[in-house]
């Protein structure tokens, strides 16, 4: 492995760059703005995927898939969302290359498209207008339907995972007979993105409402769970989006009620994507290497040998692939690193970078002893015990470190959230102790517009659980019933 990180102390962003790179996760592609997803991060995605496919599943949701292109005039029929995506478009003009006799290859002017095709940045448009043909009476509701997907939103400023100007996501899109439905809808699946995100990524979120200004383009209303990173950041990690009947009614999605009565139906949409990686990594690893939760971690259990001889060597693995066999039995995922290629401690340093959760060392002596050591990365803290129920014992071991990485997270933000009731004291408290600020707001979006421009702070959520008391807004002193949640974000 090579040298250490930046210390997130020192370069918060740097020091993610770096470890995402020497974890082995990811690198930026050929093409600007794109990433390659390598190996070990895809393994991260597809363990989050798996409990997420379920979670769906569970819920009554399934899988299809739509096309990667939509028409242009698709998008031209729901007014508020062609707007919110219009400067994030990738656009398809042309179906057909030809060489210019120089050996050059260029765009072959005359097979340009009828109709330009916008790469999907999401799939409302396309999806609507299929559902059409899906969708008569009130028998065919609700439809509850997920498409794992890749989007296009053209990003100038990308970092690895977090904003990318391709990304990989789920998009649920689901059709109800009634508002009510539609609501209870958006707000299980938002339900779902919280259980997910706290008992899967071990990462405590918050569970609100946008405002008006942050809502999704052409929802009613929007849901949404937000994080906080070690450097007092907040990360939107998952959305649900209540649509009302405005995308049955630009695409005339209509059904036929149990009255006998015509009628548009009600939608939602929800999605999370590969930024959730970004948001494990900044959640939870150390100047190190990465943390992993044990319920999403490729490799939960590493094992390594020191040994002097090949003869130490052959009794060490007989030990360790009885070990391998034990834990595997117990479905938790074990890499025996045999490697004569590299010393024991090039490997350790390796798996610390990679976040592996449970590192086990046998040696000459263990052998002797019947021990083995143990390391936990979370803590970094090591110990020598018995190879007695170890499988037992790794289990165990394994359900504490989950929660325990839970716990610290959760310390932390419990820290780093600040109630304020003075804009200066707002500003002083940005800057000073980075985190999410409570406040009065007035509820318009003009100061919402002024404290973000000011302070480059946005209202991340009105907290679902929210407790109502009387206050002033922090700059215009009018009344407030509650108060919302602040913070920079990413």
């Amino acid at each position: 492995m090579s040298k250490g990180l930046t210390s997130r102390n020192e370069d918060y962003s740097q020091w993610y760059n770096e470890l995402v790179a020497k974890a082995d996760m990811a690198e930026h592609s050929a093409v600007r703005g794109c990433m390659v997803i390598k190996p070990y991060g895809y393994a991260i995605w597809e363990n989050m995927q798996a409990a997420l496919d379920k979670m769906f599943k569970d819920t009554g949701h399934s899988n299809a898939y739509f096309p990667l292109f939509i028409p242009k005039s698709f998008f031209s029929k729901e007014a508020s969302h062609v707007e919110g995506f219009a400067t994030e478009c990738a656009v398809v003009t042309h179906y057909r290359l030809k060489n210019d006799g120089n050996g050059n290859i260029i765009v072959d002017e005359e097979a340009k498209l009828e109709e330009e095709l916008i790469v999907r940045p999401t799939s409302e448009t396309i999806i609507w207008n299929t559902y059409k043909g899906w969708i008569q009476s009130y028998r065919d509701l609700p439809l509850l339907i997920n498409q794992w997907a890749n989007v296009v939103r053209w990003e100038m400023r990308t970092r690895l995972f977090l904003r990318t100007a391709e990304f990989l996501w789920q998009e649920g899109h689901t059709a109800h007979a009634t508002s009510q439905e539609a609501i209870e809808e958006t707000e299980r699946m938002l339900e779902v993105y919280a259980d997910f995100a706290e008992n899967w990524m071990a990462v405590p979120v918050i569970r609100g409402r946008k405002t008006a200004t942050e809502r999704f383009a052409g929802a009613l209303d929007t849901y949404c769970i937000e994080a906080l990173m070690q450097d007092g950041k907040a990360l939107q990690a998952g959305t649900s989006h209540f649509l009302g009947q405005n995308f049955a009614k630009a695409f005339d999605v209509k059904f036929t009620n149990k009255e006998g009565k015509l009628d548009y139906v009600w939608a939602t949409s929800w999605g999370v994507s590969t930024r959730l990686i970004g948001a494990l990594i900044m959640a939870h690893s150390d100047d190190f290497g990465l943390i992993l939760p044990p319920k999403l971690a490729p490799i939960q259990v590493v094992i390594v040998p020191i040994y002097r001889s090949d003869e130490e060597l052959d009794k060490i693995s007989e030990v360790a692939n009885g070990l391998v066999k034990q834990l595997k039995l117990k479905n938790i995922s074990v890499k025996f690193d045999d490697r004569d290629t590299q010393r024991p401690g090039f490997k350790f340093a390796e798996y610390e970078m990679k976040g592996v959760p449970v590192r086990l060392a046998i040696g000459g002596r263990d052998l002797e002893n019947g021990t083995i050591e143990i390391a936990r990365r979370d803590t970094r803290e090591k110990q020598t015990i018995s190879r007695e129920n170890l499988d037992t014992y790794i289990g165990n071991l394994l359900t504490d470190i989950q929660q325990s990485i839970y716990n610290k997270a959760l310390k932390f933000r419990e820290e780093s959230t600040h109630e304020v009731n003075s804009y200066d004291e707002f500003k002083h408290i940005l800057d000073e102790k980075p985190g999410f600020i409570s406040a009065h707001w007035d509820g318009t979006p003009e100061t919402e517009k002024q404290i973000k421009e000011e302070t480059k702070a946005t209202i991340r959520c009105i907290p679902l659980n929210n407790k109502q008391e009387q206050g002033k807004c922090i700059v215009t002193g009018k009344p407030s019933t509650q108060r919302v949640l602040f913070a920079r974000a990413y």
